[in-house]
């Protein structure tokens, strides 16, 4: 690729950048390290959003190299080429709408990496002036390293066209990263505003590990969700509580999940058979029930206690919501705007899941260090 196109990629990321980065420097909040934390936390939840759009519109090989389309920074310079391949193939995989959708989400995802890198240099400037434990950099160093990985993996999604690992791995990859922003975010809020100790310490203990368990759970469902996705699995089971008019259908669990493998093949090269397809959105489906019954416990658990009530409503409500996308995907043949909306839920719940994890660790560390028979004032849970 030219130089002067990863020039212009470069500046477009700036420019991305540059709208949150102005929004918070002219906000009259004065803590505008931390707002720009949330405001990092926002983006990244929309990039992942987006990036489920990306995959079910099969817009992923829009434009079908990286970092730029067809070696220009945006599709207006490469029309031509993309005029071609749309006239070959007018309903494959690249189209005019397809490439600007692929090319959004680049830029955002390049205008996120821009900002955390705005963000560790901040953090460690602060650091070395003032020693505040508000900038200790070792999150925002490990979010930069981490985010470079995510592009790596970013571009083998095209290089490798789609490999079902790979994109799979993408999307986790993107909920890790949310899940460090939302808690640096955490950190700098109970920085500035502690929660207080909770009378019951031997709960908070027990509660700490069920958030934990809850947060392992989501994270393994996400993946068998991305297993679905990127294996265009969807619609393996078209109909609900059954599957092909049985609870437990044919199923091809060895070619199903194997790994390393192209989409639609088996690792020997053949064609992936439906009951392989069938069993990927099998398994995903079950593995929903002890989803709910593990968060749904956990939210139960945390409502109890004041300082987390309102985290733990939030993490019942987007469950119960997420369940009737789920379903509904089904029922209605796949819709986009409800496939787009199930995606989104399991990133917000993500984000409420680590916010409940951190809740959990900081109310046990600072019970931890008040006298067992200290008083905790009633009023004094925020």
């Amino acid at each position: 690729m030219h130089p002067s196109t990863l020039l212009q990629l470069a500046l477009m990321g700036i420019f991305v950048a540059s709208i949150p980065l102005t929004m918070v420097w002219l906000s009259n909040d004065a803590n505008k390290y931390r707002k720009l934390v949330w405001v990092m936390v926002f983006l990244t939840f929309d990039l992942i959003v987006f990036g489920g759009f990306t995959r079910l519109t099969d817009s992923g090989l829009g434009c079908p190299d990286w970092p730029g389309c067809y070696g220009a920074a945006n599709p207006f310079i490469a029309h031509e080429q993309i005029a071609a391949a749309e006239a070959l193939m007018p309903t494959g995989p690249v189209t005019k709408v397809k490439a600007w959708i692929e090319m959004i989400h680049r830029y955002l995802a390049m205008g996120i990496g821009v900002l955390i890198m705005a963000l560790m240099f901040q953090a460690i400037r602060q650091w070395r002036k003032t020693r505040q434990q508000a900038f200790a950099p070792a999150l925002p160093v490990a979010l930069f390293l981490f985010v470079c990985v995510q592009g790596a993996f970013g571009a083998w999604t095209v290089t490798l066209k789609l490999q079902p690992v790979i994109v799979t791995i993408h999307l986790l990859l993107g909920m890790l990263l949310l899940s460090m922003l939302v808690w640096l975010g955490e950190r700098e809020n109970h920085l500035m505003k502690p929660l207080a100790p909770s009378p019951k310490l031997a709960t908070v203990k027990s509660l700490r590990t069920l958030a934990l368990l809850a947060a392992a759970v989501l994270l393994v469902q996400i993946a068998l969700g991305g297993w679905v996705s990127t294996n265009y699995a969807t619609l393996a089971c078209d109909e609900f509580p059954l599957c092909d008019g049985k609870f437990v259908p044919e199923m091809d669990f060895e070619h199903g999940f194997t790994l390393w493998r192209e989409l639609g093949k088996t690792a020997a090269g053949h064609y992936l058979q439906f009951s392989a397809l069938v069993a990927i959105h099998w398994v995903h489906r079950n593995f929903a029930v002890v989803v709910t019954l593990v968060l749904g416990l956990t939210a139960w658990r945390a409502w109890r206690q004041p300082a987390l009530r309102k985290t733990a409503k939030l993490i019942a409500l987007v469950l119960l919501v997420q369940l009737f996308t789920g379903v509904a995907t089904v029922f209605f043949d796949f819709p986009l705007a409800i496939a787009v909306l199930h995606n989104a839920g399991a990133a917000l719940l993500v984000l409420l899941v680590t916010m409940l994890n951190y809740k959990v660790k900081h109310l046990l560390d600072v019970s931890q260090r008040v006298p067992a028979n200290a008083d905790v004032p009633a009023n004094s849970y925020r």
